[in-house]
């Protein structure tokens, strides 16, 4: 077993992928919401989840658009998941018809305290770790568990230099 830093096995996101990866996750979900294949609202989990539920509510013309906050996350240590902000309740119900997005899930805990909240409410990726996969109904790609997602929202552009020479 190596000593790895979690960017030496790192999937790097450019903007573009997000907006492709994302688009793919909402062509895969449309039709299938409860109500004629229809979705009632889309709740993106912040703050990973905004884009990609902007760009599926976007693709699939789901006009109703809420957020729920979830911290499980201190930079790269992970710790028990804490709803900070709740969607609105008379929206949600116990989650029939709504689309619950975000943009990773990595263990599973921040989708099983939302789940836990919003039983019936319909999970969805754009990327899936297998530890958290069951917590998902549907998703885009897995990556293994070793892997960190760099998302572009994460990163900026600098030079780097040559794995051999200077240049």
């Amino acid at each position: 077993m190596t000593d790895r830093l979690p960017h030496e096995k790192g999937f790097h996101v450019s903007w573009d992928q997000i907006h492709r990866d994302a688009r793919a996750l909402a062509w895969r979900l449309d039709g299938k919401g409860p109500d004629n294949g229809a979705w009632k609202a889309v709740v993106g989990i912040t703050r990973g989840g905004l884009v990609p539920a902007m760009i599926v509510s976007r693709e699939l013309d789901i006009r109703v658009v809420d957020t729920i906050s979830v911290i499980s996350y201190a930079h790269q240590d992970r710790g028990d998941a804490v709803v900070t902000k709740a969607p609105q309740a008379e929206l949600m119900g116990d989650g029939t018809g709504i689309l619950i997005v975000d943009d990773l899930v990595d263990s599973g805990k921040t989708l099983e305290l939302v789940r836990s909240l919003y039983p019936n409410a319909h999970f969805a990726t754009v990327y899936a770790k297998p530890s958290g996969k069951p917590m998902v109904n549907t998703y885009i790609t897995e990556v293994s568990q070793d892997t960190w997602i760099f998302f572009p929202w994460d990163m900026a552009l600098q030079y780097v230099q040559p794995f051999r020479g200077k240049d």
